[in-house]
């Protein structure tokens, strides 16, 4: 009766000892074969702050500070994941254009340099596609929202217009169209990237 128990036991603790590898096997099967998550594509539509100066002459001059980011009262300019300089990203938070550009007060090093006024920024240009756009469906959110009157509705043929000399690219149209529709029919494209359509 002894051996038997004794016996019973060794074949407990064997299939125990097998149950408990054969788990940490499936287990280690299962964390291989699990796909791993690919970071996040870094983005490539960001502007840069009012007053920034050509982007390879930005990027000599920028120290990383981060002088402009905190002096920036909405906190749109936030420091690029990929290389920590100075963005702004518009479907976040666009360019309020405040009225004495305390952003470019902070910059010591000529990074982002004086504008005589709002209408001498260039961040960019607003594109609108018309295909998404809603404006002949009565929305027209982005018009009244615009701070420069950029933005202006042509009741002829029911589409939105954008006055080229007027837009500075701060990006406020484009958050409000992610706002209220479905699919943003508006953004806008960085000054560095109509640089180099323009060549």
């Amino acid at each position: 009766m002894a051996t038997h128990l004794s016996y019973g036991r060794r074949d407990f603790l064997k299939d125990s000892v097998r149950s408990v590898s054969k788990t940490a096997q499936e287990f280690a099967k299962q964390t291989d074969a699990a796909p791993t998550q690919a970071p996040p594509p870094i983005r490539t539509d960001w502007l840069r702050p009012p007053g920034a100066v050509d982007d390879a002459l930005f990027l000599e001059r920028c120290t990383k500070c981060s002088d402009c980011i905190k002096a920036c009262p909405p906190g749109a300019i936030v420091a690029h994941a990929h290389d920590g300089t100075p963005v702004i990203f518009a479907d976040q938070s666009p360019c309020l254009l405040c009225e004495d550009f305390p952003c470019i007060a902070a910059c010591a090093t000529e990074a982002l340099v004086p504008v005589d006024g709002v209408g001498d920024v260039r961040m960019g240009i607003a594109a609108i596609s018309h295909r998404l756009c809603t404006a002949g469906q009565g929305c027209h959110a982005c018009v009244s929202k615009c701070p420069t009157n950029a933005l202006a509705m042509d009741f002829e043929s029911l589409r939105l217009m954008i006055v080229p000399e007027a837009c500075v690219g701060c990006g406020m149209c484009e958050l409000v169209c992610k706002t209220v529709n479905d699919h943003v029919a508006i953004r806008v494209t960085p000054a560095r990237q109509l640089a180099r359509i323009d060549r």
